[in-house]
């Protein structure tokens, strides 16, 4: 009769004389040997695991994952070896929310209120926020100040004096509101 005995390591199953094996053990395979005696073979084997892991990600605007910056929500698989040597697939299911931006251009006449803040000069502005996305959220200000003007004249006449449009018969200090050429108010007053 014969003997004889062999070791395999595999990675999820081993087919060994017309049986597929998926747990480590030890096995027997008996039949008869060329002289029409026993012969008894075994099979010392040692099954490593394939690995899976998922996971789940929401990033602003791009994620870096195993070397790889993605852009775009959707389903990505990673495939290397385990430490056995075996597959090991990762899957992440990622959601890319993207950053926001706005501009706008607004003239407004010796200051603006904008996020809580004065603004005096002209010039361009950014406020910085989240959006609904928990994402960065920039909001551009392209801003004019026109100022309101002033003047102010002192005349001495006889009897009565016309001032834009209205005769004044008593001495006195008089205004006079209009709009300037910028839009903005324009305060005359006579002395």
């Amino acid at each position: 009769s014969t003997t004889s005995t062999s070791s395999a390591t595999a990675c999820d199953d081993y087919l060994w004389n017309g049986t597929t094996y998926t747990a480590s053990g030890s096995y027997t395979y008996s039949t008869t040997n060329s002289n029409g005696c026993d012969s008894t073979a075994t099979l010392n084997l040692t099954i490593n695991p394939s690995t899976t892991s998922t996971s789940s990600v929401t990033a602003c605007d791009d994620y870096s994952w195993n070397g790889t910056v993605y852009t775009s929500t959707g389903s990505y698989t990673y495939s290397t070896t385990n430490s056995n040597g075996c597959d090991s697939t990762a899957t992440l299911n990622l959601t890319i929310n993207p950053s926001t931006t706005s501009s706008s251009t607004v003239t407004a006449c010796d200051d603006y209120l904008w996020n809580g803040t004065t603004y005096s000069a002209s010039g361009t502005y950014t406020y910085s926020t989240t959006n609904s996305n928990g994402c960065d959220s920039t909001a551009t200000l392209n801003l004019t100040i026109n100022p309101s003007t002033t003047s102010s004249s002192t005349v001495t006449a006889c009897d009565d004096y016309l001032w834009n449009g209205t005769t004044y018969t008593a001495s006195g200090t008089y205004t006079y509101s209009t709009l300037n050429s910028n839009g903005c108010d324009s305060t005359a007053t006579l002395v």
